[in-house]
């Protein structure tokens, strides 16, 4: 299916972008185009890959015209861009709109206007029952390309999505702070101990999205089945893979936190479909003509959420393995048990 594809990840230089570049250049691609705003970390990237099918575009998702020349001759896009720290968006909302929703809607402009083939923009459980303007900014970058895949479908460019949990040890996220704290020789700070999180790898953000390129059908938003884990349990299995035990120091819930994330809801689980390993949610094919939904209705049976408080629940021990299977912390852990 990729064989000598041009592929374009916005916010390429990311976690995201990182792991699908590392996955993709062993494959017979012809050029994986880069679009950021970070020429530092442009830089960065290309010393580190070293590889000449890598292409770096400086550009920003809020400003359309810098978004043309990535797209053209492009066969697929993975969408990644965004505002994702929580507390940051809910002091700067309205930044996050202009990223999360401005900048979506900018770039799925971009790609049916250049005939891209698939698109798949990312997204995360905190869309689903939103309480913070991050997860309010999300769930409308959903809205945004679930109505531009409508739109689309006449056009060649499939649209859909992904939803995901937390993503073990990307950037800005929890492993990597708890580890910083253990060097410093600090207690580990957990906010809620009783608070639950999905638990995925970065190998496995970029499964579910390659699963989304190969069985998408336009709208679609793709949830892979995932366990979790309480952040007690997540931060003794950090100190005891490290080697290194420094305790932990509650602070309070943080702005705009839950004590479990969701990713389906209720009215999306009943609609779903079960794919094995994943859910697929279909978009909404009714029309405008909402006359005679008056007088047929809808009826909705056995309503559930899939949630962080009701997936499996990994121990103390499937935590460790997990975190030591991961290619980003290893050398955290070379350096810790050395």
């Amino acid at each position: 299916m990729f064989e000598n594809s041009v592929f374009v990840v916005t916010g390429g230089t990311g976690s995201f972008g990182h792991a699908v570049v590392r996955r993709f250049l062993k494959e017979d691609v012809k050029e994986i185009r880069i679009v950021s705003r970070d020429e530092k970390k442009q830089d960065d990237m290309r010393k580190e890959f070293n590889d000449d099918r890598l292409k770096f575009y400086i550009g920003d998702v809020r400003d359309r015209s810098t978004l043309t020349h990535a797209m053209r001759g492009a066969d697929y896009l993975f969408h990644a861009a965004a505002l994702k720290q929580v507390p940051s968006c809910e002091f700067f909302p309205i930044e996050a709109v202009k990223t999360n929703v401005i900048g979506t809607d900018n770039v799925l402009e971009e790609a049916i206007h250049a005939g891209v083939k698939k698109v798949v923009c990312l997204s995360t459980d905190k869309a689903a029952y939103p309480i913070n303007a991050m997860g309010i900014s999300k769930a409308m970058m959903e809205k945004t390309f679930v109505a531009k895949a409508r739109l689309a479908q006449s056009t060649g460019t499939t649209i859909c999505g992904t939803r995901y949990g937390n993503v073990m040890a990307s950037r800005g996220s929890v492993i990597p702070l708890f580890f910083d704290q253990i060097r410093e020789g600090k207690p580990l700070t957990l906010t809620n101990p009783k608070m639950t999180r999905f638990l995925m790898s970065l190998d496995e953000a970029v499964d579910l999205v390659l699963f989304a390129f190969e069985n998408a059908q336009p709208g679609d938003i793709f949830v892979q089945k995932s366990p979790a884990s309480t952040i007690d349990d997540l931060a003794e299995a950090v100190q005891n893979v490290a080697g290194v035990h420094t305790g932990t120091r509650l602070i309070g819930t943080r702005h705009g936190e839950k004590v479990y994330e969701t990713l389906l809801t209720k009215e999306e689980f009943v609609k779903s479909e079960d794919l094995g390993g994943y859910f697929r949610v279909p978009m909404d094919q009714r029309d405008l003509n909402y006359d005679k939904y008056f007088v047929e209705g809808e009826e909705q049976e056995g309503l559930d959420e899939y949630n962080s408080h009701n997936t499996y629940r990994l121990s103390v021990p499937e935590i460790e393995e997990k975190l030591r299977s991961l290619y980003e912390i290893q050398e955290d852990l070379k350096e810790f048990n050395s």
